[in-house]
């Protein structure tokens, strides 16, 4: 009997970080797919105009690994041999990117934050064919400062 209460309190425990990650989700949902749309509270800079940091909650990060498949090997290949931007890698990069950002928004919205400053990317590939894509940065909330932006 107390195994199956303890299994009860787990799985109500599970669900309410379930929701609370939800929630924090929702708040950082990006409106668009496209990578040209990114969230209105994130920037490169350590500062953002007309608000002002509340506190720091640290750093945040999404981390996505990828490869691109055999066949995807070969049409790029083909790509190659013609010259100059190869599609197929450029899409799978864009993708991988577009992926770790969402997720570094999502780390950021679990923490509380509105906003995500420093944001930096990286890349390493782990083996011929396997890349690491990391997104970073530092996970604040923000006022408006009251100044004209």
């Amino acid at each position: 009997m107390l195994q199956r209460e303890q299994l009860r309190i787990d799985v109500e425990a599970n669900m309410c970080r379930s929701k609370n990650f939800l929630l924090a989700q929702h708040a950082f949902r990006v409106e668009s797919e496209s990578m040209s749309d990114t969230h209105p509270l994130t920037t490169t800079a350590f500062e953002l105009p007309g608000y002002r940091v509340v506190k720091s909650l640290g750093i945040v990060r999404g981390i996505i690994v990828r490869s691109r498949s055999i066949i995807g090997n070969i049409g790029a290949s083909l790509q190659s041999l013609v010259g100059g931007n190869i599609s197929l890698y450029t899409s799978l990069c864009e993708r991988a990117r577009d992926d770790a950002y969402k997720q570094m928004l999502s780390h950021a919205g679990t923490l509380g934050a509105n906003a995500v400053i420093g944001v930096r990317y990286d890349a390493t590939e782990l083996s011929p064919g396997i890349t690491e894509v990391l997104c970073y940065g530092t996970a604040v909330h923000v006022e408006a400062s009251g100044a004209p932006m």
